[in-house]
């Protein structure tokens, strides 16, 4: 069975050794403009507004956490959730402002 396998094609049958290469880099060509380059957009995006970050901006963490930035330091933030609450944050974990966030539909 393997024999079958490794048999070159009969005839005419054949495929142009180029056909293989053209396909591989069309293939390579979807996958980067489809699914690398909008991510590599999303993280620049997310970068940029975390450096973005002020004191007083309100925000949401990724465990849903709302707050406002009480204190802006170079990888972490005090958020204050409540009167005389702070919690220390770390800046990745900041995902979002409540602007961002679209009312829910009723």
């Amino acid at each position: 069975m393997n024999q079958l396998f490794l048999m070159a094609p009969q005839g005419g049958e054949g495929q142009s050794p180029y056909s293989s290469i053209i396909f591989l880099v069309l293939i390579v060509a979807v996958f980067y403009f489809f699914m690398i380059r909008p991510q590599m957009k999303r993280q620049k995006e997310a970068k940029k507004f975390r450096d973005g970050l002020q004191k007083g901006d309100k925000v949401i963490t990724a465990g849903g956490i709302y707050g406002r930035i009480a204190e802006v330091h170079d990888t972490y933030l005090f958020v204050e959730i409540d009167t005389n609450v702070k919690v220390k944050i770390d800046k990745a974990s900041v995902v979002a402002s409540p602007a961002d966030i679209a009312p829910p539909v009723k």
